[in-house]
């Protein structure tokens, strides 16, 4: 543990230096009222990245004394670089930075009749390289590029450089994104748009295609191609915001994967939204939001570089895209000023259902004596969920992420990957691996430390107790469950975290409190239900998590009015997605002007727009009613929600739980009757004690705290 106090030092300093959503800190020197300030528009000064940055400086009490001077990067003049703003400040991007730190000055020189001495402003930045990384620790190497498969040609570089590519498409008259061959040509059937701020333009949007931080980014925006973009001018298609979008998955890494989370979507783009996002930022080319963070910082540093300064910056993604939202958000606070996270999950670590599905799938599919006799609405009760389906799905689509033998991407080769024989070294293909940098590795296996743990978990216990399975079922499912050995294979034995994982999955916020940056973000939660519908049967996306974030913001914050949820069937999902839309911009803008006293929690909830409640549509129709924790209603009604396989254990539903503490066994318990047999049985299967949930976890403990820093 001596590695992980050492490090801590520097996450504790890390996180005070930026304060709680710092994305503005200001470098400045001088006294008085005349002394100018200067501040990095585009990014963190301590995060710059690719040798540039956008510089605004400001005298406020005698805007034209701006042109009296002198800015000085390391001693030389740049004061070319910048330009006089319509509101007095001046502008200017800053080339030439060396890696690491760099010092720029912007010195009034007292020239003219009455003016004080000189004084100065310093700006200190660090400047890293445009591959990456600047806090999400070591990358992974090997590395594998996807350029080729990305359109962008054969990598320059073992960090998958490229060169950036620049296209238009436009929307027709028909409602269709089409090809626009040459910029210069407006075509016959090109549609109009109205953005967001009342302007009317041609609907031709500018799709730029690049590398930053070894993910293949993509930016689209609405743009006159007769002029190249530029952070000094007024972009008449840009509505001045900036949604940020995520794709969904979970996976091992070590590939610079393909897609994104989505840019050329009509109902951002149409309203004047520019869209970004990377192939980093889609947790299945990336299952570490602490890189996702990373990536989006540098990727909105550029796009601040090439259009200005976004007002403020929404995340938009399902799934996957939605736990990196809600870790962004929570832990790197200030990337994402506002979230809509579809189809959400709280976290990807406390998904413990993910590997108990493979156990319980695999013991109803045991041959017949051990798991006869079970009826579908027996295996649905045991697992929790509406319907077993979902369960199985879990098993099949996303438990072998779990195995180091099993999920490797096609982007890495055989002869990387690992095996415990031929190749021990190699890449071992488990979502763990991805965040070895916050779990640490085992030295004498080099397998990321887990913490995951089913000691004493007893399954389908609700079940039970409730008289949906019968006592021997219980007993020959739990005695039969099993657990994982390090490799991710099942095996007869329960799993038993490893107490080193445990401490660092909650101290590096892998476990997702919702009290850290979370607290003071608008949260809008968007879900298309399929836990029970047609033609799913059930589906992994269960409506549940959505409520065990709500749980985690009530019991860290005291309140959960800062998140809001909009359910629909597939007929009301579009109606859905533009109402998330419209009410998270009323959101921001409300924010955005409120220079009123108290906390940035408190701005958040007094400006949550009055129309914007929890909702569900019935096709067409909305239903506007609180949905509480959990609750009834209509909307209940119509989209009922269920539990998963450790809340029907006896979890409360914050799920927050590695490794829970254990108590004797008490037949007194359990309200049913057992043989003697059937007791001797469950002696065996749990010689140590069964979960008391009554009680925190084994060494639960709050995170360090937010931007933590990893190293290069």
């Amino acid at each position: 543990m001596i590695g992980l106090r050492t490090r801590r030092a520097r996450f504790v300093a890390t996180a005070a230096a930026i304060v709680a959503a710092g994305l503005l800190p200001v470098g400045a020197g001088g006294a008085g009222s005349s002394a100018p300030t200067i501040e990095a528009l585009s990014t963190l000064p301590q995060y710059v990245s690719g040798g540039d940055v956008l510089v605004e400086i400001r005298l406020h009490d005698d805007a034209a004394s701006l042109k009296h001077l002198r800015i000085e990067l390391h001693g030389e003049d740049v004061s070319a670089s910048f330009r006089r703003m319509p509101d007095g400040s001046l502008r200017g991007l800053v080339e030439g930075l060396e890696l690491g730190e760099n010092e720029l000055v912007a010195r009034a020189n007292g020239k003219g009749r009455g003016r004080p001495p000189g004084r100065s402003a310093t700006l200190r930045v660090v400047n890293h390289p445009i591959s990456g990384p600047m806090f999400s620790g070591p990358q992974q190497e090997p590395f594998f590029c996807e350029t080729v498969q990305n359109g962008l040609g054969p990598a320059l570089d073992a960090d998958c450089s490229a060169p950036t590519q620049v296209r238009y498409v436009y929307r027709t008259t028909a409602g269709a994104f089409a090809a626009l061959a040459d910029p210069a040509v407006r075509p016959a059937d090109l549609a109009q748009t109205t953005t967001l701020d009342g302007r009317t333009v041609g609907y031709i949007v500018r799709i730029e295609k690049g590398v930053i931080d070894r993910a293949v980014y993509e930016i689209a925006a609405l743009h006159d191609p007769a002029a190249p973009p530029s952070p000094f001018t007024d972009e008449p298609g840009w509505n001045g915001r900036l949604v940020y979008t995520f794709g969904g998955g979970c996976n091992v890494g070590y590939h610079q994967g393909q897609g994104n989370g989505g840019v050329v979507t009509d109902l951002f783009l149409a309203r004047g939204y520019a869209v970004a996002s990377s192939s980093l930022n889609v947790y299945d080319n990336n299952c570490s939001e602490v890189i996702s963070a990373e990536v989006a910082l540098m990727v909105k540093e550029h796009f601040a570089e090439l259009y200005g300064k976004p007002r403020y910056t929404i995340g938009w993604g399902g799934s996957g895209g939605a736990i990196q939202q809600h870790l962004i958000g929570n832990n790197y606070p200030g990337i994402l000023d506002g979230i809509v996270p579809g189809a959400s999950f709280q976290d990807s670590i406390t998904l413990g259902t993910v590997p108990d599905c493979r156990l319980l799938s695999l013991y109803f599919a045991s041959p017949a004596g051990i798991a006869a006799g079970w009826t579908a609405a027996q295996r649905a009760a045991a697992s929790g969920f509406g319907s077993f389906t979902s369960c199985n799905l879990w098993h099949l689509a996303f438990a072998s992420r779990t195995n180091a033998l099993e999920a490797c991407p096609t982007a890495v080769p055989v002869a990387a990957r690992y095996d415990p024989v031929t190749n021990p070294g190699g890449i071992k293909c488990t979502s763990f691996e991805q965040i070895a940098t916050q779990l640490g590795r085992n030295p004498a296996n080099g397998f990321a430390w887990r913490p995951l743990d089913n000691i004493g978990l007893q399954y389908g216990l609700e079940a039970l107790q409730a008289g949906a399975i019968t006592p021997e079922q219980f007993v020959s499912l739990n005695e039969n469950a099993g657990g994982y050995d390090v490799i991710g294979n099942v095996i007869p034995q329960r799993v038993a975290a490893d107490p080193i994982g445990i401490v660092r999955g909650y101290e590096t916020g892998r476990v997702n409190t919702g009290g850290l940056g979370l607290a003071s973000t608008p949260i809008i939660d968007l879900r298309q239900y399929t836990d029970f519908a047609p033609p799913f049967g059930g589906d992994i996306h269960t409506r549940v998590h959505s409520f065990v974030m709500r749980q985690r913001l009530q019991d860290a914050n005291g309140t959960y009015a800062n998140q809001v949820m909009l359910v629909s069937n597939a007929a009301g999902a579009g109606l859905a997605s533009a109402e998330a839309l419209t009410q998270m911009e009323a959101w921001l803008a409300g924010i955005h002007a409120d220079d009123g006293l108290g906390s940035a929690a408190e701005r958040v909830i007094r400006n949550r727009p009055v129309a914007l409640t929890d909702a569900c549509w019935n096709g067409a129709t909305k239903i506007a009613e609180p949905f509480g924790i959990l609750g009834g209603g209509t909307c209940a009604g119509l989209y009922p929600t269920f539990a998963e396989t450790r809340m029907v254990a006896g979890s409360p539903l914050a799920s927050t739980i590695f490794k829970c503490q254990l108590k004797p066994l008490n037949f007194a318990d359990y309200g049913v009757t057992f043989t003697a047999a059937q007791q001797a049985r469950l002696q065996t299967t749990f010689p140590t004690g069964v979960c008391d949930w009554s009680k925190p976890g084994v060494d639960e403990r709050p995170p360090l705290g937010v931007w933590l820093d990893y190293g290069p």
